[in-house]
C-alpha cells in the first residue's frame, strides 16, 4: 500500500522494481535453461519433443515454465530434474501427488477451463514453489 511517505519516493521505487523484475526474469530464464539441459541429460531429448503432453520441469524449487496455457484435455507432465530433491504437485480439488524423486514424473490431465494454480506440497510455503495452468477451450 502507498502512503504519503512512500508516494514521495515512488518514481525511484518503480525504477528499482522494474530493474529488479528484469533481473528476476533473466535469472528465471537462466534457471529454466539449466532445467532444460538437465531434462535432456536425464530423458535423452528436449522437453518439447515429448509426445502428447506438455512438460514442466521441477528444478531448484521452481517450476519451469511457471505459467503455461493449454487446451482442455491436455496432460501436463511435471518432470523432476533436480539432483537430490523430491517434489509433489497439488492441483485444486485433487489430492496431492506422491513425491517425484529425481528423474521421475507426475502427470495430470486438465479437463476444466480456467486458471488453475498448482503448487509443490513440501516447498510452496518456504520456497514459493507455485505455478499456474490456464486451460482454454479448443
Amino acid at each position: 500500500m502507498l502512503n504519503r511517505l512512500t508516494a514521495l519516493v515512488l518514481p525511484v521505487s518503480v525504477a528499482l522494481y522494474a530493474a529488479s523484475s528484469a533481473f528476476a526474469d533473466e535469472d528465471t530464464a537462466a534457471l529454466c535453461s539449466e532445467a532444460e539441459e538437465r531434462y535432456v541429460e536425464m530423458f535423452g531429448a528436449p522437453s518439447a519433443d515429448a509426445e502428447g503432453v506438455v512438460v514442466v520441469k521441477m528444478y531448484k524449487y521452481n517450476f519451469c515454465p511457471a505459467t503455461i496455457t493449454v487446451p482442455v484435455g491436455t496432460t501436463v507432465r511435471w518432470a523432476n530434474v533436480d539432483k537430490r530433491t523430491s517434489h509433489s504437485v497439488k492441483v485444486p480439488d485433487e489430492p496431492e501427488s506422491d513425491r517425484a524423486f529425481p528423474e521421475e514424473v507426475i502427470e495430470f490431465t486438465f479437463l476444466i477451463e480456467g486458471d488453475q494454480d498448482y503448487l509443490c506440497g513440501p516447498h510452496w510455503e518456504t520456497q514459493k514453489m507455485i505455478g499456474m495452468v490456464t486451460v482454454v477451450a479448443e
